[in-house]
């Protein structure tokens, strides 16, 4: 039985893609990176995944794994987050099966990057509720229970102070107020602080560019769950998304 698969992580600025040994956990490839066509088209999109993949070697044959900046149900995308709307109660799957003419199987982004956690990084083994949040433009976040993904939690849209509060927490809120890491902190706190008191999680995971940087501002929230960098950083989409196509492939 073949380890191998294709990962793609599609955003609003870039899509990366690579392959991927899914048992390891570990990329086959280097990382190729296309722009996102004008306007994040289905068809614009199709055609520019057509091209990566035509980059990497011995992808032929092989499933991929696709994550998406959207709520997806059975294949279908049910939101579009910095791409066309046409996306909205699309249905991935076939999309993209019928452009790329293999097996294809598409999630959420921040999912994706939450199983490349529980199978290849911080929450590995770890027993009870692990939340992934990945602060970036907005607040991804990704449930794993016993090392099981509960899909498509949109816990970075919670009301906190009658805000959708991702506009006040996420990286990119931190980025356009000049805020200090204290200060923004001081948002995280109460952030995290929320997800704790409904959840009672055993792990928080943070992942999103700024991870890099976390003993700048993780050391400074006091809270009783334990909260950790990711593991996976900017490979944690594609090893996600090639897991993903594998487990819902038979061979």
């Amino acid at each position: 039985m073949s380890r191998r698969a294709i990962g793609i992580d599609i955003g609003g600025t870039g899509i990366k893609g690579a392959l991927v040994d899914v048992k390891k956990g570990k990329l086959l490839s280097e990382r190729f990176r296309f722009e996102t066509p004008k306007g994040g088209t289905p068809h614009g999109i199709a055609e520019t995944l057509q091209d990566l993949i035509d980059q990497i070697p011995g992808s032929d044959g092989l499933p991929v794994g696709i994550c998406f900046p959207s709520v997806v149900k059975n294949g279908v995308t049910m939101s579009a987050a910095n791409v066309s709307k046409q996306w909205i109660g699309l249905d991935a799957d076939h999309l993209f099966e019928k452009e790329l003419k293999r097996t294809v199987h598409v999630l959420n982004d921040a999912d994706a990057a939450g199983l490349a956690e529980a199978k290849y990084g911080a929450a590995k083994n770890v027993k009870g509720l692990v939340v992934m949040t990945t602060l970036g433009t907005g607040i991804g976040t990704a449930l794993i229970h016993n090392g099981k993904l509960i899909p498509n939690a949109e816990l970075g849209h919670l009301q906190i102070d009658g805000v959708d509060y991702e506009s006040k927490a996420a990286y990119s809120a931190k980025e356009r107020e000049g805020l200090t890491f204290n200060q923004w902190a001081k948002r995280l706190q109460k952030y995290y602080s929320t997800l704790e008191a409904l959840l009672s999680p055993d792990l928080f995971i943070v992942g999103g560019g700024i991870s890099k940087e976390h003993e700048s501002f993780l050391p400074l929230l006091k809270l009783k769950t334990a909260i950790v960098p990711a593991e996976n950083r900017n490979s944690a989409g594609i090893l996600g998304a090639a897991y993903w196509a594998k487990k819902h492939t038979v061979d």
